[in-house]
């Protein structure tokens, strides 16, 4: 029988995730991932990691009846996820850290902890689908059918050799069915409500985050506008992305878009929405998830960001993990340090970390 750590982080998805595979006759123990233990009344503690919902989890596996185990990840969290979002943003780039997390942290740390721990397989609440393709053998990464919910996006960074011990058994559920699951389970979390914050910036305020740990690279330096005029004094690079127009401080008589960061200068460039567009990007640490992916050219459908509908575009290989890919249509706020992800249908193909755009 196939024994199966779920990584649940007391909320309903992996609650209900757990549920699913117990009752589909697996043998199921649940595992929860924390960063450090804070005081239960501090607010701005991560909603993923905190007593409280430790204290969920456990209580979801006390009413399934199986074993639970708590893992403290602070190390890890810190050395690859953190001390990455600080420094990436410091180079003007906009760092994904769910990408990272799911990438070093889940499918790799504590995979590797719930095999030495007796697991066969690890499960995650993701909505997202992996199943062997019989004419290859191999297994693939498909988009959830709940396409409002599909996470791939943030899975591309899973070795391609570990899908077949990982299980995703909410990929063809949609949300709505998700939560009657939870009622159905009668699970201590079915109304409980979903976060959708960065888990170690529960408030959003990245900002405040970087000044909070010392780790605020850079100060003062100016503005630019698309004709080359200093037009007022930004606040450090680490403040801004590509795209943003609120909080910028500055009166151009027309909306104003940060459309280029350059830290070695000092200089963030500003202008009409329209600077915005790009013809294309460079990228890479491509992460295949297809064999098929590729030779030295292909037509794929990509994604710039999450919650953003395909777009198609030209991929060309330019090395052993980099890539330059051309739009079909120019696109708005490619933004150096995001993912681009890249799909033929359903299935995921692959991504990378977006370099440059053109």
């Amino acid at each position: 029988m196939k024994k199966v750590m779920v990584a649940m982080s007391g909320g309903v998805d992996s609650s209900v995730a757990a549920a699913l595979l117990q009752e589909q006759g697996f043998d199921v123990a649940g595992v929860t991932m924390c960063f450090e233990l804070p005081p239960s009344g501090d607010e701005r503690r991560p909603s993923c990691c905190g007593l409280a919902s430790i204290e969920d989890a456990r209580r979801v596996c006390r009413a399934l009846g199986i074993a639970h185990h708590v893992l403290n990840y602070g190390d890890v969290m810190e050395a690859l996820v953190i001390r990455d979002f600080a420094r990436e943003y410091g180079l003007g780039r906009t760092p994904n850290p769910c990408v990272r997390c799911n990438t070093h942290l889940k499918f790799d740390r504590l995979f590797r902890d719930a095999v030495a721990l007796g697991a066969t397989h690890l499960a995650t609440g993701h909505y997202v689908q992996n199943s062997c393709n019989p004419a290859t053998g191999t297994y693939e990464l498909r988009k959830a059918v709940d396409t409002r919910k599909d996470q791939s996006y943030f899975l591309y960074g899973t070795p391609l050799d570990r899908l077949e011990r990982l299980m995703f058994p909410l990929g063809g559920y949609t949300k709505d069915e998700v939560r009657g699951l939870a009622r159905r389970f009668d699970l201590p979390v079915a109304a409980k409500k979903e976060s959708q914050d960065i888990c170690f910036v529960p408030d959003g305020k990245y900002q405040e985050f970087l000044v909070a740990r010392g780790q605020a690279a850079g100060g003062p330096g100016d503005f630019i506008d698309h004709t080359g005029r200093v037009v007022g004094v930004h606040q450090g690079v680490w403040r801004y992305t590509i795209g943003q127009r609120e909080g910028l401080g500055i009166a151009l008589g027309y909306p104003a878009y940060v459309n280029r960061i350059d830290p070695a200068a000092n200089k963030v460039y500003v202008g009409p929405q329209e600077f915005l567009l790009s013809r294309g990007l460079e990228a890479s640490g491509l992460n295949r998830l297809s064999g098929n992916f590729f030779q030295e050219t292909i037509e794929a459908s990509v994604k710039i960001r999450y919650n953003q509908t395909d777009i198609p575009a030209r991929v060309e290989l330019a090395g052993q993990d980099r890539m330059i890919v051309w739009f079909k249509e120019p696109q708005k706020a490619v933004a150096p340090g995001q993912s681009v992800v890249f799909y033929n249908g359903d299935l995921v193909l692959g991504g990378a970390v977006i370099d440059k755009a053109f």
